[in-house]
């Protein structure tokens, strides 16, 4: 598994859980942003990998989208 080169940022609070969720399951950062475009949610690789840095706030729809993809319960994404 890569290790982050920068550090977590303050915008949110699930960045670092759903990257921890992602590789525990194996999916790849792109076959992700894939998933969650199908699903309705526009959302390139910058933008997702801000998301996942803290660096950039989520919005309520991406993270119901990810928790559903990742099949956890959106206060897992919390935790």
């Amino acid at each position: 598994m890569k290790t982050r080169k920068q550090i977590y940022g303050n915008k949110n609070v699930v960045g670092k859980n759903i990257e921890r969720l992602r590789k525990e399951r194996g999916i790849k950062q792109k076959d992700f942003i894939a998933q969650i475009q199908t699903m309705g949610c526009d959302m390139n690789v910058t933008s997702y990998s801000k998301l996942e840095g803290q660096i950039r706030s989520a919005t309520d729809k991406e993270i119901y989208v990810i928790a559903k993809i990742l099949g956890v319960t959106l206060e897992d994404l919390f935790n």
